[in-house]
């Protein structure tokens, strides 16, 4: 039970994390403006950096820097609830919000057509752009956040958390949003690994 209770952080923090990733995404798919949706989104991870929540796509980068079996288990943890945050929100969405549901449908069937490593290869990008965000938070700074956030979305990058609410809200959830998930989180954790790791080897040699 001890073991048990120190992920519960990690759980509940994730599951924190999932609503505000969801309503980041709402409000993505709620304005007409794209460019403000995307600069509005950015308040999520303000709010889960600034509580110290749990959003794997902030953590994992920092795997690169320190690891260990306890690091390995709060990140599955704290997928796990950021997977049922954002998924009883979109959930919640589609039936509170019944406006957004075409929207998200739309962009889920584009982001299907796509295919497996088109969205392995955008999630890297988004892993990039997370794991510099919350970085530079941690180094005292609000401004890689406010903007790393905003272009991952304009650009098109995929990030996983956002993903599993995009395809809640359109009640699309089935084997292939798994495979495409799975795809996602697979690329988020590559690129953010990947940019962690140059950044240590810079800082080293």
């Amino acid at each position: 039970m001890k073991k048990l209770r120190t992920h519960f952080p990690a759980f509940f923090g994730g599951i924190a994390s999932g609503l505000l990733i969801s309503i980041g995404g709402t409000v993505l798919l709620s304005v007409e403006n794209r460019f403000l949706g995307a600069v509005l989104f950015s308040v999520a991870l303000l709010c889960i950096c600034h509580l110290d929540l749990y959003l794997f796509t902030g953590k994992i980068g920092f795997c690169a820097e320190e690891f260990d079996g306890k690091i390995c288990a709060a990140l599955f943890v704290g997928l796990l609830g950021n997977f049922i945050g954002s998924t009883v929100t979109g959930l919640i969405m589609r039936a509170a919000r019944p406006q957004i549901i075409d929207r998200a449908a739309e962009s889920c069937i584009a982001k299907l057509d796509g295919g497996i490593l088109k969205a392995f290869l955008l999630g890297c990008f988004c892993g990039v752009l997370m794991y510099a965000a919350v970085k530079i938070y941690k180094l005292g700074s609000d401004v890689g956040i406010i903007f790393c956030i905003p272009v991952f979305i304009l650009a098109g990058f995929e990030h996983s958390i956002a993903d599993m609410f995009y395809f809640a809200a359109a009640g699309m959830i089935g084997i292939e949003y798994l495979g495409f998930i799975i795809a996602v989180v697979l690329g988020n954790t590559v690129g953010a690994l990947t940019l962690a790791a140059l950044v240590r080897l810079k800082n080293t040699v």
